[in-house]
């Protein structure tokens, strides 16, 4: 059980990193940005790149991955993004997904359509009880809660962060303000896009590559934003939480179940408190 929870956490931990992006650009924007999980792919690509082709550190392979995303996620945004604010949600769903698709692609003609391991950077453990733990678990549950930290603090103190939670409660006013907050959105689009390759290169170690990982986490990252409220960065940080622990104590019982759940419970939240969109 103890391994149970100490995977839920770490799942948690990586679904809040990729989800709280998500969240941001669906509650500012309402873009349904499905771009998102290529993001996240081509961090984890770009890190198995760093360390199997020019033989880097684990650490400096990461913040290659992560500084190789922000010019991708910069461009969708500049070139996708940014001309379908104001748009029918349609037009975001099949363009975003377009985006995905290609880069899918892309990413099966460099690397081939088989799947890529990496190792586990830390390769230690510690016992507890008769039980082994990771000791790399145990880090990306800790970069998550600093990460979270992190956030809480830059929308808290600093001004951006207040201009971009302002936007979020009320763009209009914000707006009337002279400031033009979707310069301010797109920052934190490009922020959130960085932290979707962080969750990739953290998940990496502990999964393997394939073209189509992007695919499996954005659904995923969706069910968090449904049920921890658009836009509500504590709610994604407790629904990530909790859906991890409900992937990982389902599995332990009924492991075919464990993705399954994930969603009857995105259900459950959409019978009582359903979207508008």
């Amino acid at each position: 059980m103890v391994q149970s929870i100490l995977f839920g956490l770490t799942i948690g931990g990586i679904l809040y990193i990729i989800a709280i992006g998500l969240s941001l650009t669906f509650g500012a924007m309402g873009i349904v940005n499905f771009a998102h999980g290529l993001i996240y792919a081509i961090g984890a690509y770009a890190l198995y790149t760093m360390l199997s082709k020019l033989g880097t550190s684990f650490i400096v392979g990461a913040l290659v991955a992560v500084a190789v995303s922000i010019p991708i996620s910069y461009i969708i945004e500049r070139f996708v993004i940014r001309k379908l604010y104001g748009q029918s949600i349609d037009y975001a769903i099949i363009a975003t997904y377009a985006v995905l698709l290609i880069g899918v692609d892309a990413i099966k003609w460099i690397y081939g359509p088989n799947p890529l391991p990496i190792g586990d950077p830390v390769g230690t453990s510690f016992r507890v009880l008769s039980l082994e733990m990771p000791v790399y678990r145990l880090i990306i549950i800790g970069i998550s809660v600093l990460i979270f930290a992190g956030l809480s603090l830059f929308f808290k103190k600093t001004m951006v962060g207040k201009i971009v939670v302002a936007g979020l409660q009320d763009q209009e006013a914000v707006k009337s303000l002279g400031i033009q907050v979707e310069k301010y959105f797109a920052m934190v689009f490009v922020m959130g896009s960085a932290l979707a390759a962080v969750g990739g290169v953290l998940y990496a170690p502990i999964s393997t590559l394939d073209p189509y990982m992007g695919f499996h986490i954005i659904i995923l990252c969706f069910a968090v934003v449904i049920v921890g409220g658009m836009g509500n960065l504590r709610g994604t940080a407790i629904a990530a939480y909790a859906l991890g622990m409900v992937m990982a104590i389902t599995g332990r019982f009924w492991g075919p179940a464990a993705d399954a759940m994930i969603y009857v419970v995105m259900a459950i939240v959409l019978i009582f408190r359903p979207i508008e969109l």
